[in-house]
């Protein structure tokens, strides 16, 4: 072999190896704390960011409220993701930083009963009458429930209800209390009811009493990679991200 051959062929190794010793040495692990009203797109989405990024991400699911509340007395991750209420609140409090915020998925509130039980009308007067006739019923602590619980106020029937309301229980999606015969009626956000087994999923709440959630990421203010926790936020949030967002029952933010 010529020796300009040789020594081209080592130059380019050369480059290969400080490009991938680049791509390493800049790679980051990124911590996010969320709630599961996106985790389903989220992560399908993940892996192709990892892969495209060389970015590994490690993340924590919990309530609404125990991710709130978590945040706000202290606890750090690189990226909050929770609806926007909790979000802007975060950002008030001064954990979040305002500029990084976005908006990842809406979603509606979605309706389930046990595989096979009758099916009630899908009307507003339908699922009121849904839950009159119920032994039980569940709904999580999120905004899902939320709405669920004023309905039942506005519509007044609380009192006649009070009694079938299943407590939630934590972590466990409210398909899967459904699905276990726990509760004959359940509520949640769409794409948390997609994916279990076990249930009819009836559809979204009729517009006319449904409730749209927008659920929002921002970078904590003490991230400790703040530009891969952006680079993530990007990713989740760029048009090629829809189509696999929609799949899920949810829309793009």
């Amino acid at each position: 072999m010529r020796v300009q051959s040789v020594i081209a062929i080592l130059a380019k190794l050369a480059v290969a190896g400080t490009v991938m010793f680049g791509a390493a040495a800049h790679a980051a692990e990124i911590k996010v704390i969320g709630s599961p009203g996106t985790k389903e797109p989220y992560t399908l989405l993940v892996p192709d960011f990892e892969k495209a990024s060389g970015h590994k991400v490690v993340t924590i699911w919990d309530g609404v409220n125990n991710v709130h509340k978590r945040v706000a007395g202290g606890e750090v991750a690189d990226v909050v993701m929770v609806p926007v209420a909790q979000i802007d609140d975060l950002i008030r409090q001064g954990k979040l930083v305002p500029d990084s915020r976005v908006v990842v998925a809406t979603s509606g509130v979605g309706v389930a009963i046990r595989a096979g039980a009758p099916k009630p009308e899908m009307t507003a007067e339908g699922i009121k009458q849904a839950l009159l006739k119920a032994k039980s019923i569940a709904y999580s602590q999120g905004p899902s429930g939320v709405h669920i619980a004023r309905l039942i106020e506005k519509w007044g029937i609380a009192d006649a209800v009070r009694a079938k309301i299943v407590p939630p229980r934590s972590g466990m999606p409210i398909g899967e209390v459904v699905a276990r015969g726990e509760a004959e009626i359940g509520f949640q956000q769409v794409s948390e009811l997609l994916p279990v087994k076990g249930i009819d999923y009836l559809g979204p709440l009729p517009p006319d009493i449904n409730e749209i959630t927008a659920f929002a990421a921002a970078v904590h203010k003490a991230a400790s990679v703040p530009d891969a926790g952006r680079a993530l936020l990007k990713f989740l949030t760029a048009p090629s991200a829809a189509a696999t967002i929609r799949k899920t029952g949810m829309e793009p933010g």
